[in-house]
């Protein structure tokens, strides 16, 4: 049975954005949104994960003392949760006090071997966000994106979804090259792909090596 909250997203009597007002407002709703992630409605499920993005986004610090519920969403065998879930922990990265994304961490990056293309994406697109609000991590982040290479193609990640992950991985890259120990093997990810049949792709290979001057 939904509360009225949720039983008002559900009939869409409340907006998404009315419930995140309402949420940044009253930190105590938060309780009720996150019980509303395993509601069998899809349209509160979304709606609420939605709001807790974006509180995730504009005030990290209300959402951090539920942050073991996003990690064990990361369990969820629905993939759109697993997504925000992956981009509520990324922007909860800079108020981690108790490193509890550290002891996550090989769980998070498992989703590199993912068979779906979005999947892999989110966990590379956010890794840049994680490694700036944790720097003593850069190396080891850095680490595991270079492994984008060598991933297996499905019916649901294709040779171009390869090459759109290669690209994201070297927007991340940027946001912490300066961060990372170990620069040899990032400057050669990133060379490999400056003549990529992909022309974005080559682009930003292109603009990275130019900027930092490698």
């Amino acid at each position: 049975m939904e509360s009225g909250l949720l039983h008002k997203l559900a009939n869409k009597s409340l907006t998404k954005e009315e419930l995140v007002q309402k949420v940044k407002t009253n930190p105590s709703l938060i309780p009720e949104v996150l019980g509303g992630l395993s509601s069998s409605k899809a349209a509160i499920r979304y709606g609420c994960a939605k709001a807790l993005m974006d509180l995730s986004q504009e005030q990290p610090d209300k959402l951090y003392p539920y942050m073991d519920s996003f990690i064990t969403l990361l369990d969820s065998k629905y993939r759109i949760l697993v997504w925000n879930a992956m981009a509520i922990i990324a922007n909860l990265a800079k108020v981690d006090k108790d490193r509890k994304f550290d002891a996550a961490f090989n769980k998070y990056y498992r989703f590199l071997n993912d068979e779906y293309m979005v999947t892999v994406a989110n966990v590379v697109g956010n890794s840049g966000r994680i490694a700036l609000a944790k720097p003593y991590l850069a190396q080891k982040i850095a680490n595991e994106l270079l492994k984008v290479e060598n991933i297996s193609t499905t019916p649901h990640l294709t040779d171009e979804c390869r090459r759109v992950i290669a690209e994201k991985a070297i927007e991340s890259f940027d946001l912490f090259f300066d961060k990372i120990k170990d620069k040899d093997k990032v400057v050669s990810f990133v060379k490999r792909n400056k003549n990529s049949s992909r022309e974005n792709l080559k682009v930003k290979a292109e603009s990275f090596l130019k900027k930092w001057d490698v």
